[in-house]
């Protein structure tokens, strides 16, 4: 398996809505941005794009409409993880016959399985795809992580699974990962604020919420870390530390969608029920900083 695949920068893409529908045009332009930017590849309805609240029929028409949009320029990973074993295999096809290069299968959510039975879903998913797939470890919403060891027996029986999508806030774990598995597994930061970090520590890139917006400067940051140019790479770090932290002042994906609509990418920050529109004192703090950094014009408000 080449998991070379999974490095540099892929975007957690979010799913532009207006009056309740998807807006496919919105997420032409999106998806434009993000090739004119030369990101690395693309998420496609990971929790930024809202896949709890689209229906299954949303999700794949999604998946499929990025494929077409990308034209095979960037590979295009689907999330199709659930707390049900039967539904992640059964989007896991659907989202491989509408094109998909790969797959995000999250950590089953609020049912919390132990590790043994972590280790059986994804082994039984694993089984229905030979494409690559991604794991996604994120406690913070799962109320559970992925062991190392549960990942090194997957990667060990089911090449394919060769990526870990590490979000536990944890170099250390990462570190883990790094040394039980060995070079030719895939490690990205699933967040922003720690790809540096984590890239010391062997990750390969990151799945980031901010490239949404700020795609060249990521996509370079990345590539200095890569060929040990860490002082250009904490630069750019540096200059965009502020924005990875306050696109999560509020639930992810309402201040990205914000930032978006500010910045003229898409035409609705829209988000669906039980996410709310951001708040104005949020709104004000992301108008200042979009500024600052020249992403709107300092005249903007919401």
């Amino acid at each position: 398996m080449n998991t070379t695949l999974f490095s540099g920068v892929f975007t957690a893409l979010a799913t532009p809505l207006r009056n309740g529908a998807i807006s496919y045009e919105d997420l032409d332009a999106l998806i434009a941005h993000q090739l004119d930017g030369h990101i690395n590849g693309l998420i496609s309805v990971g929790t930024t794009g809202e896949s709890p609240t689209l229906s299954h029929t949303e999700h794949i028409e999604v998946i499929r409409a990025t494929v077409s949009a990308t034209a095979g320029k960037v590979p295009v990973i689907a999330g199709t993880g659930s707390n049900s074993t039967d539904e992640a295999i059964d989007l896991t096809r659907q989202a491989e016959a509408a094109g998909a290069d790969g797959f995000l299968i999250v950590a089953p959510y609020y049912n919390k399985p132990s590790q043994a039975g972590l280790l059986q879903h994804f082994s039984r998913i694993a089984e229905c795809t030979e494409k690559p797939i991604v794991l996604y470890s994120i406690p913070s919403r799962c109320g559970i992580e992925i062991s190392v060891d549960v990942t090194a027996r997957l990667y060990e029986q089911y090449p394919h699974v060769c990526c870990m999508k590490a979000a536990e806030g944890s170099c250390e774990k990462v570190a883990e990962y790094v040394r039980t598995l060995g070079s030719d597994y895939a490690v990205m930061s699933g967040d922003d604020a720690l790809t540096l970090p984590f890239m010391a520590a062997g990750a390969s890139g990151v799945i980031s919420v901010a490239s949404n917006l700020v795609v060249a400067p990521l996509v370079e940051m990345v590539q200095a870390a890569h060929h040990n140019d860490y002082p250009s790479a904490r630069a750019i770090y540096l200059q965009y530390y502020p924005l990875f932290k306050a696109i999560f002042l509020e639930p992810n994906p309402v201040p990205i969608k914000y930032a978006l609509k500010q910045a003229g990418i898409i035409q609705s920050d829209e988000v669906r029920l039980p996410l709310s529109q951001l708040t104005g004192d949020t709104a004000q703090v992301l108008d200042r900083l979009l500024a600052d950094l020249q992403l709107i014009q300092s005249s903007t408000h919401a």
